[in-house]
């Protein structure tokens, strides 16, 4: 293994098609695809400026690094990657990767990231400022994370969440095999269209949660006062402890609460529209 220490670097590709490399201390300036086609990377208390850092790389480990607004697009079209305690200030850090692992990191302008990701894991991770962040991803385990953004995990499947505060509009739409326990979901529509969305000791709020959604399952799930018209065309099996505002036109299924604001069956309803509503 190269060791490359107490160095900075600037410009088009100066470390191209480097193997077997450690960096520490190192610095790269303003430029492009510092680290373009690489493999057996690690990088430790590094700091990236300029744009397309490390594409088309693989096995490579960060460690201590921050990657500030320049290194925009940082992270795409690579493969086996653990990064922990980094700092991501850049958006559109990961398009196009698989098997991506992430400790005790922050995004603060998570913008366009995680597109088209294959195979990844958060651990005490959080993102804010971050529209349209996981878009077309599989396979994705997320424990203790933190997100500010709207429109998040759209068009993904097999998702397993625990222990987090998701603050998004749209969540999980057209998501498929999605299961999240111990959260707190706040935002408008969520999971509309999605099928397979299992919620367990969730806190749900805002408006028209959970609609067109097939094979959705609750489990002591809490909903607050403003998260209302739930469950619209849904085909849903749901447990809720405590009150629901009121609940729309729901396909079929069963939903048992301790109590319901309002019920709304109208000529609207869809076929089955067998959905049995109980009450304690």
């Amino acid at each position: 293994m190269e060791i490359i220490e107490n160095k900075e670097f600037e410009g088009e590709r100066p470390l191209y098609k480097t193997q077997n490399l450690e960096l520490k201390n190192v610095t790269i300036h303003a430029g492009e695809s510092a680290l373009k086609e690489t493999k057996n990377i690690s990088a430790e208390d590094c700091v990236f400026e300029g744009k397309y850092p490390l594409w088309i790389t693989d096995n490579f480990k960060i460690q201590k690094c921050k990657f500030t607004d320049g290194a925009r697009a940082g992270i795409w079209y690579s493969s086996n990657m653990e990064m922990q305690d980094t700092l991501i200030e850049a958006p559109k850090a990961f398009r196009d990767c698989n098997k991506l692992y992430l400790k005790n990191v922050q995004i603060p302008n998570a913008d366009e990231t995680f597109w088209h990701c294959n195979d990844v894991t958060l651990e005490d991770v959080e993102v804010e400022n971050a529209p349209y962040i996981f878009m077309h991803c599989n396979n994705i385990k997320i424990n203790n994370y933190k997100q500010k953004g709207n429109y998040s995990f759209q068009y993904c499947k097999n998702i397993e969440i625990r222990n987090a505060i998701i603050h998004s509009k749209d969540a999980f739409w057209n998501s498929e095999n999605v299961t999240i326990y111990d959260s707190e979901i706040i935002g408008e529509y969520l999971a509309w269209h999605s099928k397979n969305v299992k919620l367990v000791n969730c806190y749900i709020g805002e408006t028209q949660p959970l609609c067109y959604a097939d094979g959705l399952q609750l489990i002591n799930c809490r909903f607050r006062e403003d998260s209302d018209l739930a469950f619209e065309y849904s085909e849903v099996d749901a447990e809720i402890s405590g009150h629901i505002t009121s609940i729309k036109n729901p396909r079929t299924g069963r939903i048992k609460a301790d109590s319901v604001g309002e019920i709304i069956i109208d000529k609207n309803i869809k076929k089955p529209a067998n959905c049995k509503i109980l009450t304690n």
